[in-house]
């Protein structure tokens, strides 16, 4: 029989799309053939003939598939979508497209993945609330949620009501980004509240730095920068960021893939620093990139060192420059929300491992709830 499940999450950021991903792969890998979809998209990309949601191209390459707008990506509430339906409900088949889809997939898979958009009620104003679309497809729910106790299932709680309004059955939870040294006590008592509320526990998966590690390209475009040298290397991960005013050599010895944030009139001073601090065993720089910082107005011209020069060169690394200062540059990149996507494979890696470690795959496939 065929079976469906649509992932869905109590809101943004919480990992929908590295736990959906995790759940594709380790299902395929677990001999399922497994199709994806993701109904209702926001963040679009235009490859020219395509138009797709940005997560359904990540997971046509993760997962080496054909991608196709009307399969993988039939709805995208793209500029003015909302207003124009509001205006002509009538003008817009979306619940026919993603009908089609769905059909489509279902007829070539055995188990069909949806991805949800945001917390459950994204999408009520174009009448494809989460809740909608889950039950528009026929499919059970994985929800996921933010590790914690109190917090988690007062927002888990919150969330269901969508998809009982809607009679969509709920395969299961599954506890994204917790810390691993309150895994226990989590799974313990959420995992007692969860049992009371007639729900499963599918699993709870710690939380991993390096799927919140930002790349250079990203870092970019949060600091509104252009780039200065070795622009080839904007898929450099960034594991932490130091100020040029306050490095020190143990400090920075002792770490990788580090960012340095700069003032450009620190610049030499912060390099020499830098260069005090290489290995001389393994001969590698500490540094994933450099951001030299302007006034908070303008970028502001770098003055070239020989020591600046031959570092770069010598260990290809990505130079941006922007107008923020050091402090407003580190409270951008300090905001930043990272999100896996086609420019990071490792963390595609990675969320595959976590999942088919801590999920009970076999408590998706078998569930008895499943339509």
């Amino acid at each position: 029989m065929i079976k469906s499940v649509y992932v869905a999450a109590t809101s943004q950021h919480v990992g929908k799309t590295t736990c959906t991903l995790g759940l594709v792969a380790a299902l395929r890998q677990h001999g399922a053939r497994v199709g994806y979809c993701k109904p209702v998209g926001q963040e679009f990309m235009d490859l020219g003939d395509l138009r797709v949601d940005k997560d359904a191209l990540l997971f046509s390459r993760v997962m080496n598939f054909e991608l196709s707008s009307e399969m993988h990506s039939p709805v995208i509430l793209g500029r003015g979508a909302t207003t124009s339906y509001l205006d002509n409900p009538s003008d817009f088949d979306y619940r026919e497209r993603i009908l089609r889809a769905s059909s489509h997939l279902q007829a070539e898979n055995e188990v069909v993945i949806y991805e949800g958009t945001g917390h459950p009620g994204v999408g009520s104003v174009v009448d494809l609330s989460n809740a909608d679309v889950a039950h528009l497809v026929n499919a059970g729910v994985v929800i996921i949620v933010e590790g914690g106790i109190g917090n988690t299932i007062d927002r888990l709680s919150l969330c269901l009501s969508k998809f009982r309004e809607r009679d969509v059955p709920v395969l299961g939870v599954i506890i994204n980004k917790t810390l691993p040294e309150k895994i226990e006590k989590v799974e313990h008592y959420v995992g007692r509240k969860l049992s009371q509320m007639n729900l499963a526990l599918l699993g709870v998966l710690p939380y991993d730095k390096s799927l919140s590690n930002p790349i250079m390209a990203t870092i970019l475009e949060a600091v509104q920068g252009r780039v200065l040298a070795n622009e080839d290397r904007l898929d450099n991960r960034v594991e932490d960021f130091i100020s040029g005013s306050l490095i020190g050599k143990e400090e920075i010895s002792q770490k990788q893939n580090l960012l340095l944030v700069v003032s450009h009139k620190r610049l030499s001073e912060a390099m020499e620093k830098v260069e005090e601090s290489i290995d001389m065993n393994t001969g590698e720089s500490p540094l994933s990139g450099i951001i030299v910082t302007g006034d908070g107005r303008h970028i502001m011209p770098v003055e070239h060192s020989k020591i600046f020069d031959d570092y770069i060169e010598r260990y290809r690394i990505p130079v941006l420059t922007t107008p923020l200062d050091t402090l407003g540059s580190v409270v951008k990149i300090s905001r930043i929300e990272v999100k896996i996507n086609t420019r990071t494979p490792w963390k595609a890696v990675r969320a595959i491992e976590l999942i088919k470690k801590h999920v009970n795959l076999n408590a998706i496939l078998e569930s008895s709830l499943l339509p």
